[in-house]
């Protein structure tokens, strides 16, 4: 970024945004309208609601013209909303929290795809498979590691292949 750029990388409860801290301090000395930067968090994390999402705003120092970036919530927040839990397994190995669908797990690759170190949808969904075991969570009633060894042998490939292309 160029020095005419001001960056303000952050955390914020989905579609809960406020002037507080860490915002309004952060990008009070930018001149930028806070209302509107707030009112466009809001916008663009609400589908995020209860969970804390990874904002970026850029604000053009000259202009006062800002850029709202969204990440996506970590895997095992993601996992934790499909089962309407607070947080998983204090002992995964021998204590499980709950099962969730694989195509559950597909939809959470797919979401977290662009943050992964991977382009592949396939491998995506390996690592929310890993995700999965190190909280205590089945798929399909299966263990986590049972599941990989089917994304392996190519079981899932076709309910993998439907999503790529959705």
């Amino acid at each position: 970024m160029s020095k005419d750029k001001h960056i303000v990388e952050t955390l914020v409860v989905g579609g809960k945004a406020t002037p507080g801290p860490p915002l309004g301090p952060a990008l009070g000395p930018t001149g930028v309208n806070l209302g509107q930067v707030i009112q466009k968090i809001n916008e663009l994390t609400k589908q995020f609601e209860g969970l804390k999402v990874p904002v970026k705003v850029i604000v053009d120092k000259k202009t006062r013209e800002f850029e709202i970036e969204v990440g996506t919530p970590p895997t095992p927040a993601l996992i934790l909303v499909e089962l309407k839990k607070e947080k998983g397994s204090g002992n995964p190995k021998s204590e499980t929290i709950g099962n969730i669908s694989m195509e559950a797990v597909i939809r959470i690759a797919k979401a977290k795809l662009k943050d992964m170190n991977t382009i592949d949808l396939k491998s995506a969904v390996k690592t929310v498979t890993g995700t999965a075991l190190s909280m205590g969570v089945t798929i399909e009633n299966k263990s986590p590691k049972e599941i990989q060894k089917e994304i392996d042998d190519g079981v899932w490939d076709s309910v993998i292949k439907k999503y790529e292309s959705e």
